[in-house]
């Protein structure tokens, strides 16, 4: 089964940079999409950020537009997300998840099938 595990979180000042990375083991994620997403404390897992097995699709939430950005390196089987310009309401458990799929699958939680167990990040001053 495919394993995902996140790695990059941390505690950054407001206006920082953090970059995630989502790694794989056992299989290639050559041929799965990959999306990022986050839950914050009380709210609802919400999607941040998705990308197709080829990298020619991704997909940002309004709210990181412009400030984040993904990506992937297939031939190290990961996948980033470089968050620039951080915000304290950017706060939340950061995951990635990977579906069996040519094309991106959205920001929808429920399209995706396997889960890595998240990163902390903290945007705090």
């Amino acid at each position: 089964q495919l394993q995902l595990v996140e790695s990059g979180g941390g505690l950054v000042q407001p206006g920082g940079s953090l970059r995630l990375s989502c790694a794989a083991s056992r299989f290639s994620l050559d041929y799965y999409a990959i999306g990022w997403f986050r839950q914050a404390p009380g709210k609802e897992r919400e999607g941040v950020s998705c990308i197709s097995s080829e990298s020619d699709s991704t997909k940002y939430a309004d709210s990181v537009k412009g400030r984040f950005t993904i990506s992937r390196d297939n031939a190290k089987n990961t996948v980033y997300l470089q968050m620039n310009s951080l915000k304290p309401e950017d706060t939340a458990i950061y995951y990635c998840a990977a579906t069996a799929f040519r094309y991106d699958r959205g920001l929808d939680p429920h399209e995706y099938n396997y889960w890595g167990q998240g990163t902390q990040v903290t945007v705090s001053s």
